[in-house]
C-alpha cells in the first residue's frame, strides 16, 4: 500500500509541479507531513526525510519537464542560468539550516511562506509594466508564444540576489524553488508565464541536484521508497510539460494562485495540531 501511495504522490505532485513550474515539492511535503502524522506506516518521514525525497523527486521531475519544454521552445536557458548563480550556494545553506527545524515550525513556515508568494502573485502586473516601459537593450529577450512576441529585460545583480533567496528556500523546504522563482520572474522581470514555468523547471533541475546531494551527505533519504516516488514523477513531469499546453497563460496562473493558497492553508491548521 505504501508503495502506490509513493507512485501516486510522485505523479501527482510532478504533474501539478511540472504544468505551473513548482517542481512538486508544494504537492508533496504537506501529502507526506499528513500521511506522517495520521497513519503509523509513515512513521518514517518526519520533516527531514521528506524534503530529501521530495528534493530527489525533483530531480527526475525537472528532468522530464525540461525535455518536454525544451522541444516546445518555451525554456530562457540565459536567464535560467543567471538564477542558478546564486540558488545553487542559496540551496546547500537552506539544507543547513533544514536540520534545525522540528515539524510543527516546518509546516507553519512553510504556511506562511505560500500564503506571501499568493499575495504577491495578486499584484497587477499589467499597470506595473505600463508605468515603466520596456527598454530594449542588447540584455533584451524575445519569445514567441502562440504567434504573440513577447520581450523583456533580465538584470544581473536583482536576480542574483533573488535566486540566492529562491535556492535557499529549496534545501529549506524541499520545494524546488519555483514558487519562488515562477511568480517573481513574472511579477519582478515581466517573463511571460509559459517562458517562467518553463525555465523555472530547466532551474529546478539543477537546484535538486546539488540541493538533493547535501541531503543525501547529511544522511536525510530513506532508500526503501524512493525509487517508487522517482518512477512517479519522472512521469507526471512529462504529462504535467505535455498538458500545459492547452492552458493559456491566465489560466496557468490561476492553477497556480490556487494549489499555493489550499496547500498554505492546509499546512498552517496542521501546525496547531
Amino acid at each position: 500500500m505504501v508503495i502506490i501511495i509513493a507512485l501516486l504522490i510522485g505523479f501527482l505532485s510532478a504533474f501539478v509541479g511540472s504544468l505551473v513550474g513548482l517542481g512538486g515539492g508544494i504537492v508533496l511535503v504537506p501529502a507526506m507531513l499528513f500521511l506522517y502524522d495520521n497513519f503509523s506506516s509513515f512513521s518514517w518521514a518526519n520533516p527531514q526525510a521528506i524534503v530529501g525525497i521530495s528534493l530527489i523527486t525533483m530531480v527526475f521531475t525537472g528532468l522530464s519537464s525540461t525535455l518536454a519544454y525544451y522541444r516546445l521552445k518555451r525554456v530562457d536557458i540565459k536567464t535560467g542560468v543567471i538564477f542558478l548563480i546564486g540558488s545553487l550556494p542559496g540551496s546547500v545553506v537552506g539544507s543547513w539550516i533544514n536540520t534545525r527545524l522540528e515539524t510543527d515550525q516546518f509546516s507553519l513556515y512553510f504556511g506562511i511562506l505560500m500564503i506571501i508568494i499568493f499575495i504577491m502573485m495578486l499584484v497587477d502586473r499589467e499597470k506595473l509594466r505600463k508605468n515603466k516601459p520596456l527598454e530594449i537593450t542588447d540584455q533584451t529577450r524575445t519569445f514567441m508564444i502562440d504567434g504573440e512576441t513577447h520581450q523583456y529585460n533580465i538584470t544581473y545583480v536583482p536576480a542574483i540576489i533573488l535566486s540566492f533567496a529562491v535556492g535557499l528556500l529549496s534545501g529549506l523546504f524541499g520545494i524546488g524553488g519555483g514558487t519562488i522563482s515562477v511568480p517573481a520572474m513574472i511579477l519582478f522581470f515581466g517573463i511571460p508565464v509559459q517562458i517562467a514555468i518553463a525555465t523555472s523547471m530547466f532551474m529546478i533541475f539543477f537546484i535538486s541536484i546539488i540541493s538533493a546531494s547535501a541531503h543525501i551527505v547529511l544522511g536525510h533519504i530513506v532508500w526503501s521508497y524512493v525509487l517508487f516516488f522517482v518512477i512517479g514523477s519522472y512521469i507526471g513531469g512529462t504529462v504535467g510539460a505535455k498538458t500545459s499546453k492547452l492552458f493559456k497563460g491566465k489560466t496557468l496562473e490561476w492553477i497556480l494562485r490556487i494549489v499555493i493558497v489550499i496547500a498554505a492553508i492546509r499546512l498552517i491548521i496542521e501546525s496547531f495540531h
